[in-house]
C-alpha cells in the first residue's frame, strides 16, 4: 500500500520590491520590533529593565529548571538512537551521489569556530577553575573545594557543559533543518522542520511565530557569547597596552563599561564587514585562521604547561563523564520550599528554621561559611545539629546551583542553536545523518575536552602545586587565561602569546557575530542563502545596540547580568520548539522509510 507524499509546498511570502525586497515582512518587522523595544527599554529605564529581567528569569527557573535539564538529556539520547539505527543513520542529506560542499577540514573548522569558539577562549580556564571550587559534590559536603579530591566533580560538570550535551543541542536544530532542506528541497528556515506536524498551517501566522522565536533566540544567544568574548578581549588588550581606562582599579580588575563598549564597536564593525563578504569567503577564511591559531595556543600549553597532568585528567574524567552520563542527563532538581526545609530539620533547630533557611540553601557558600554567618540562638546550636541543618538544605543548594550553572548553559546553547544549527545545516549538504551526528557531536566534543583539560588542567595544577599562589583563582573570570599564561611563561614569549590570544579572541568574535548575522538574514528571507547586504548591515547594528544597551543597563552589577537574564528568558520558547522539531523528525523519518518500502501514492501530500 503506497504512502502519501510529504508536504513540501511551503510558501513564505517575501516582498517583491522596496527596502524589504526578498524578505518576509512580518518576520522582519516583528523581530526588529521586539529588539528595538528591548533596546529602548534598556536605554530609557536601565534599572527597571535589569531588575525586571532578573525577576522574570528567577521566576521561570523556579518552574522550568527541571524541564531544561530533562529535555537536553532527551536531545542527546535522541541523536544517539538516530545515529545507531541503520535506517536513519545512512540517510543522505542531499540527492543520491551528492558530495559534500566543503572539505572535512573547512567543515570542522567552521563548526568549531561558530559553535564554541569564544566560549572556549573564555571558559577554557574559567570553567574548570570555577567548578573546582563549586560543584554538586562540593556543595553536598562530599569533598572540599579547591582540593585534589574536587577534581572529579570539576571535570564531570565541565565535560557535561561543553561536551555531548552541548553539541547535541546544536545538532538537533541543525539536523532537523538540513534534513528537510536537502532531502525535500525546502527552505532552510525554522518552520520547515515542523511541516510533518503542522503542514500547510505553517504558510501563515503560525510559521511566522516559529521563525520569529528562532530569530529572537539567535540574537540573545549570540549577544551573550559576544558579551563574554568582548570582556576577555578587553582584558587581553589591557595586558598588552596597560591602558588603564579599559579596566577598573578594584582589587580584582575587571573591564569598565567604557572599555566594553569601545571594544564592542570595533568587533561589530569588523563582523559586519565579514558578514557582507558571505559564508564562502569571510566566515570560511576566518574559521580556518581560528583553527590554526587555536592549535598554536594548544601547542604552547602542551610544551610549557602541565601536559602529563592534563592527559591523566582527560582519561579519568572522560570515563567518569560516560559512567555518569545518564544522571547528568536527567537528574533534575526543583526548588526546596521553606516548609520542606523546616520539616527536614532536627527537632532542636525547627524553631529557628526561618533564620537557617537562606544560609543552608545557599549554593555559593560552604558549611564553614554557613556556620560562621549565624547569629543569636542559631549560632549556639551544637555542631552535630548544624551539620544536620546543612544536610537538610542540600536539595535547595542543588537546585540553586543547577539552575544558576547547568541550566544557564543549557539555555545559552539552546538560544545559540538556531544560529549554530542553521549554520551547520548550511555547510553540511551531501553528508549522511550518521556522519552529521558523529562529526558535529562526538568529534568537536572530544576536542573541547582536550582543550578544557590542557588549558584548564594547567591552571589547576599551577594552583594545586602552589606555584600560582592564588593569582589565577583570584583573577576575574575573563582574565584567568591571561593569568595562567603569566604563571606559565614570561618575557617575549608571554607578550607574543598574549597578542596572539587577543587576535584569536577577535577572530572568534567576528566569526560568531558575522555567522549570526548571516543566519538571521537567512530566516528573514524565507530560507534563501543569498541575502541582501543592507539587511546584514542593519542586523549587525541591531545586534550591537542590544549588547551595548544591556551592558549599560546592568548598572553597578556584573555588566553581563542583564544579557544573561534576557537570553535565558528568550531561550525558553525555542526550547519548546526544539522538542516539537524532534517529534516532527521522528514522524518524517518513519514516513520516509514507509515510502521507500511501499512507494509514494499520487494522493495529495500529508
Amino acid at each position: 500500500m503506497s504512502v502519501k507524499p510529504p508536504f513540501t509546498d511551503l510558501e513564505i511570502k517575501t516582498q517583491d520590491s522596496g527596502f524589504y525586497e526578498n524578505n518576509s515582512l512580518p518576520i522582519a518587522l516583528v523581530s526588529k520590533g521586539i529588539m528595538v523595544l528591548l533596546v529602548v527599554w534598556a536605554l530609557a529605564f536601565p534599572a527597571n529593565a535589569n531588575g525586571m529581567l532578573g525577576k522574570i528569569n528567577g521566576a521561570l527557573l523556579q518552574y522550568f529548571n527541571q524541564f531544561y535539564i530533562v529535555i537536553v538529556g532527551f536531545f542527546a539520547f535522541f541523536l544517539l538512537v538516530l545515529a545507531i539505527l541503520p535506517a536513519t543513520g545512512s540517510k543522505l542529506m542531499g540527492t543520491e551521489g551528492e558530495k559534500p560542499e566543503f572539505s572535512t577540514f573547512s567543515w570542522f573548522s567552521m563548526m568549531f569556530g561558530a559553535g564554541l569558539g569564544v566560549g572556549l577562549m573564555v571558559f577554557a580556564t574559567a570553567e574548570p577553575l570555577g567548578l573546582w571550587g563549586s560543584n554538586p559534590l562540593v556543595i553536598a559536603g562530599e569533598v572540599a573545594p579547591n582540593t585534589e579530591e574536587a577534581l572529579t566533580g570539576a571535570y564531570r560538570w565541565t565535560f557535561a557543559h561543553y561536551g555531548f550535551h552541548a553539541w547535541s543541542i546544536y545538532v538537533v536544530t541543525g539536523l532537523c533543518l538540513a534534513y528537510y532542506a536537502y532531502t525535500r528541497d525546502m527552505p532552510l528556515t525554522i518552520r520547515s522542520a515542523l511541516t510533518p506536524i503542522f503542514g500547510s498551517a505553517l504558510n501563515g501566522f503560525l510559521g511566522h511565530v516559529f521563525d520569529v522565536l528562532g530569530v529572537v533566540a539567535t540574537i540573545l544567544g549570540v549577544s551573550v557569547t559576544i558579551g563574554f568574548g568582548v570582556s576577555q578581549f578587553v582584558d587581553g588588550l589591557y595586558a598588552i597596552t596597560g591602558m588603564e581606562w579599559m579596566v577598573s582599579t578594584d582589587e580584582v580588575p575587571v573591564p569598565t563599561k567604557t572599555g566594553l563598549i569601545a571594544a564592542l564597536l570595533a568587533i561589530m564593525f569588523l563582523s559586519i564587514l565579514s558578514a557582507v563578504s558571505g559564508v564562502g569567503r569571510g566566515v570560511k577564511y576566518l574559521s580556518n585562521l581560528n583553527l590554526v591559531l587555536s592549535l598554536i595556543l594548544l601547542a604552547t600549553f602542551v610544551v610549557f604547561g602541565s601536559f602529563a597532568f592534563a592527559m591523566t585528567t582527560y582519561g579519568s574524567a572522560l570515563v567518569d563523564y560516560i559512567l555518569n552520563f545518564a544522571s547528568l542527563s536527567f537528574n533534575a532538581y526543583g526548588p526546596q520550599s521553606a516548609d520542606a526545609f523546616a520539616s527536614a530539620l532536627p527537632e532542636a533547630a525547627r524553631p529557628l528554621a526561618d533564620q537557617l533557611y537562606a544560609g543552608a540553601t545557599n549554593p555559593w557558600g560552604s558549611f564553614a561559611g554557613f556556620t560562621g554567618g549565624l547569629e543569636g540562638a542559631a549560632a549556639e546550636l551544637d555542631e552535630a545539629t548544624l551539620a544536620a541543618v546543612y544536610e537538610a538544605g542540600n536539595a535547595g543548594r542543588q537546585f540553586a546551583w543547577q539552575s544558576g550553572w547547568t541550566t544557564f548553559y543549557w539555555a545559552w546553547w539552546i538560544a545559540f542553536s538556531p544560529f549554530v544549527g542553521l549554520f551547520l545545516a548550511r555547510i553540511s549538504k551531501g553528508r549522511t545523518v550518521r556522519e552529521f551526528i558523529i562529526g558535529c557531536v562526538l568529534a568537536p566534543a572530544l576536542v573541547c575536552f582536550a582543550w578544557m583539560t590542557i588549558l584548564g588542567g594547567t591552571a589547576i595544577d599551577l594552583e594545586l602545586s602552589g606555584v600560582a599562589e592564588g593569582a589565577i583563582t583570584g583573577a576575574s573570570q575573563t582574565n584567568q587565561l591571561f593569568a595562567t599564561l603569566g604563571q606559565m611563561i614570561d618575557g617575549g614569549l608571554l607578550q607574543g602569546m598574549t597578542v596572539m590570544c587577543v587576535v584569536l579572541i577577535m577572530t572568534f568574535l567576528v566569526t560568531s557575530a558575522d555567522s549570526g548575522i548571516l543566519v538571521m538574514n537567512t530566516i528573514m528571507s524565507g530560507g534563501s542563502q543569498e541575502t541582501s547586504i543592507r539587511h546584514r548591515i542593519v542586523w549587525g547594528i541591531i545586534l550591537t545596540l542590544v549588547i551595548g544597551t544591556l551592558i549599560l543597563a546592568a548598572g553597578e552589577n556584573n555588566p553581563l547580568d542583564a544579557l544573561k537574564n534576557a537570553m535565558i528568558i528568550g531561550a525558553l520558547p525555542f526550547t519548546m520548539v526544539m522538542g516539537l522539531m524532534c517529534v516532527s523528525l521522528i514522524k518524517a523519518l518513519w514516513m520516509d522509510n514507509k515510502r521507500e518500502k511501499y512507494g509514494v501514492s499520487e494522493q495529495p501530500a500529508e
